[in-house]
Order: C-alpha cells, then structure tokens, then sequence
C-alpha cells in the first residue's frame, strides 16, 4: 500500500473513531438529561396525585372509621379521569399491596411495588411493549390507612429523539468523513510529494544516472532529507567517477605493464632463439647476448621499481633527524664528476625529518630523470633553502620540458611523454611515480614548473623537524598537511618526457 494511501486511511479511522466516540457521548448526554428531566416531572407528577389522593380521601363523608376500597377506587378513577390525554397511569394498592384500582395497560409486574418503603418514592425504567415508561411509586397515608400509588410516564418520545439523534449523527458522521477524505487525499499527496521526488531521483540513480538530483519542494523536514539525499548522491556520483577512474587507472596500467613486458621480452626470446638456431660468428654472438642481457637488466630494473612502489604505499614511515649535507654529499659523489651533464649545487644548512635512504631515492630518481630530460652538456641545478615550514629541494634542468596536460599525469606508472627517448634510457615511466608515493608518506608533494623547450624545476619539502601533538610528545607521522601528489606551477611546462627510470 502507497505511504500517501496509509496517512489516508489512517486519518480516516481515526476521524470515524473520534466521531463516533464523541457523538455517542455526545448524544447520550443529551439523552440522559431528557431522561432526568422527564424523572423528575414523573416524581413530581406522583407527589401531586399523592397529594390530590388525600385530599380527595379527606373530603369522603366518614361514614366509615376506615377508608373503604370502594372509596379508593372511586378516588383512582377521578384522578384518572383528570389525566386524561396526558398518558398518564396509575395503580393504587392496598395494605397488603394487592391491586385495588389500576389503569388500563398498566403493567401487570408488580417488582416496583414490592420494592416501595415507608416514606420513600422508588421508580424505574420499564419497557413492556413498544413504548417505554418511567413507574413511579409512594407510600399514601389516608384516614388511617396505607395504600401505595404507583404511576407510569410515558417516555417513548425520549428515547424516539436519541434514535433520532444517533442517526441525524452518524449521517453527519458519513458526510464529514466523505469531505473529509477527499481533502485528505489532496493532502496526503502533497505531503508525500517529496518521498515520490526522492523515489524518482533513486530510480534514476539506479539506473546509472548519477547526476540527478530530486526537487526540494519544501524547507521542513522532507524538504532537509531532500537535502541530505541530495548531497548524499554528490558525494556518490564522486566516489563513482573515482572508482571509475581508479579501474581505468589500473586497466591502463596493466596495459603499459603489459605493453613494456613485450618490447623487451620479444626481442630476449628472438635473439635466444637465434642463439639457439643457428651458429653465429663471435661478434653476432657477443652482441645477441649483449642484447639479452641489456634487456633482461631493463626487466629486472622494472619489476625493482614496481615493487619499491607496491611497499611504499604500504609501508610506514620511521622518521629520523637527517643533515641536509648527507644528502647533498650523496649527490655529489654521484654526480658531481659527471661529465655528461654538468651538476650545479647550492644549498643551505640543516636538518630535516624524514626517512633518509627514501629521501636520496627522490633526489636519485629527480636527478637521473633531469639527465634524460637535457641534451648532453645541458647544465642541472640542485637547489636547498630552509623556509619556516621545512627545508625546501629544488631539482632544475635545462631540457625539452613538459606541457600542462602531462604534467598532471607524470607521477602515473608506465605514463611517458617521450616514450622513444624514455625507452633510448631503458626507462619504463616509474620514477617519477615512485617518488610521489615516497614524498606522500613524508606529508609532501612534487611541484612541478615547467616551460616547453625551455626545461623543469621538481621541487619539494620536507618539514626540519617532527611535529608536536602537545608540545612533549612527539607524532609519529612527520610533515606538514600538504595535498600529495603533483603541484604544477607556471608556464607551459616542462622537462622532458616523463622522467622514465
């Protein structure tokens, strides 16, 4: 059953027990007093002929020292008589409550008769045929004897107007609630109009339109979960495009791992094969197994980085306070007599906090892909500066540099924006990316700035010492909170392919 149909037909239920209830009660008291009024009109009526009883016994000549039966009934007569038209009966009885006069269809039972005590008037409710009646009953006193005087009232007409009443009602009871359904119907439909909108935008969704939103067709509570749905399927529809592109991502990357493992793995299984085939002369032979070997270390150099990548992600950081002059140094002896590419360093002094092998495979891996990135004779600058926050490395060459659009996909595994000259350094594009996931763990990011034709600059921090939670003890994660992952700045962009190692 609809919401909408549920708040109709609970509305009506309870509409029809409310005024079904109240107009019972409602009618019955208005019965009730009918009923005491006419009571008391019956007992009034019965102290009356009580009255004109004894009058009437009073003015008897006394013939007699007792009041005879023939008198009282002569008596009950007249005052019959005097009621005629009213509807009134009466019944009189003797000491020993036998009958002695009664009126034509007053009731046989003599229950209230029995009932009657000195000095007390009793009555009842009686209902012998169609009609009802209020019997009422008194003890007279007249010379010298008991009698008792019973009336009977009738009252048909009161209980004829409750009837009324009751039907008068519940016809009104009937119209009211067939108004009132029609109007509660209008009604409910606009108040579950927002759960139908709501409904509608879950279908849609359902069926793979994330961008829907329902309508918010009011500012109470419908219209706040309107509300909250709605930046509930925001939030949705960016997980979902995240996902997607996280399975793009790996399907891509699974491509240009599939893609890299095939160059190199063609040309192992076709110079062994030739190998393997025929005899070859010293020099074909040395060079055939050259070849296999330089593509064989392009392999294992691969999978080395790969695997470096797959335990930084899922590693965890052991920050230690590490001299900036060990990782310059380290720099220096390696490429400081380095003929190639002429190295320029200039640095400040001091200490940083980080991982110090995780660090020079940063600076490594930025200074290596520099070289790839220049011509040879190119110059390339290594630069270090304290700044309040940590102590900033700056990583610049003079090479092809990187447009926009490569920028934002350099850290990718396998991506490579020269892949010719990439693969001329038996590089696979997964330097850059281990470097990203290194720098994350140390709270930081790549900065790229980078002009076409003109060169690169990678840069990163590192904060000089490890954070405070409250001023004692100290974090167990160092750096600042800075957004992971590539910052690009600054012109076209720049340096050279993708830094492939």
């Amino acid at each position: 059953m609809k919401f909408s149909y549920k708040i109709l037909l609970s509305c009506i239920i309870t509409m029809a027990a409310a005024l079904g209830i109240g107009g019972y009660f409602f009618v019955n008291d208005v019965f009730q007093a009918s009923m005491e009024r006419e009571m008391g009109q019956a007992a009034d009526e019965n102290s009356i002929l009580q009255f004109a009883f004894e009058t009437a016994a009073l003015n008897i000549p006394a013939k007699y020292d007792l009041l005879q039966n023939s008198a009282v009934k002569e008596i009950g007569s007249s005052l019959e008589k005097s009621g005629q038209g009213t509807g009134r009966l009466l019944r009189l009885s003797d000491e020993n409550r036998e009958v002695l006069y009664a009126s034509e269809g007053f009731v046989e039972d003599r229950e209230l008769l029995a009932g009657i005590e000195k000095q007390t008037r009793v009555y009842r409710v009686i209902h012998p045929d169609e009609h009802y009646y209020i019997q009422t009953g008194a003890e007279i006193r007249a010379l010298d004897r008991t009698l008792y005087l019973e009336t009977m009232r009738d009252v048909t007409a009161v209980y004829q107007e409750r009837s009324r009443g009751f039907a008068v009602y519940r016809n009104l009871t009937l119209l009211i609630l067939l108004i009132s359904s029609v109007l509660m119907f209008f009604i409910a439909t606009w108040l579950t109009r927002p759960i139908r909108l709501l409904t509608q935008a879950a279908r849609k969704m359902t069926d793979g339109d994330y961008s829907y939103r329902a309508e918010q067709v009011s500012r109470d509570e419908m219209g706040q979960l309107t509300q909250d749905f709605n930046h509930m399927a925001g939030v949705l529809e960016e997980n979902i495009h995240e996902l997607e592109a996280e399975v793009q991502a790996r399907e891509d990357f699974i491509a240009a791992f599939s893609h890299e493992l095939k160059t190199p793995l063609t040309a192992v299984i076709g110079y062994a094969d030739v190998l393997r085939s025929r005899k070859l002369d010293d020099e074909k032979h040395f060079l055939s197994a050259n070849y296999i070997y330089t593509e064989g270390k392009r392999l294992e150099a691969m999978s080395l980085r790969l695997l470096d990548i797959i335990v930084t992600k899922r590693g965890a950081l052991t920050p230690e306070k590490v001299d900036v002059e060990m990782l310059f140094g380290y720099l220096r002896d390696m490429y400081g007599e380095k003929e190639e590419h002429p190295f320029t360093f200039r640095y400040e002094p001091g200490y940083i906090c980080g991982e110090l092998d995780l660090l020079k495979s940063v600076l490594l891996n930025l200074a290596d892909n520099a070289c790839k990135a220049s011509e040879p004779g190119k110059p390339i600058e290594v630069f270090g500066e304290n700044r309040p926050e940590g102590y900033y490395f700056t990583v610049k060459d003079y090479g092809v540099g990187i447009s926009p659009e490569d920028c934002r996909r350099i850290t990718e595994a396998f991506y490579m924006v020269d892949k010719s000259r990439s693969r001329s350094h038996n590089g696979a594009g997964l330097g850059l990316a281990l470097c990203a996931e290194i720098l994350k763990l140390h709270g930081s990011g790549l900065e790229i700035t980078s002009t076409l034709g003109e060169g690169s600059s990678f840069g990163f921090e590192i904060p000089h010492e490890e954070k405070k939670d409250d001023g004692t003890e100290e974090s167990q994660k160092c750096g600042s909170d800075r957004i992971d992952g590539v910052h690009s700045a600054g012109g076209s962009a720049g340096a050279g392919a993708d830094r492939p190692l």
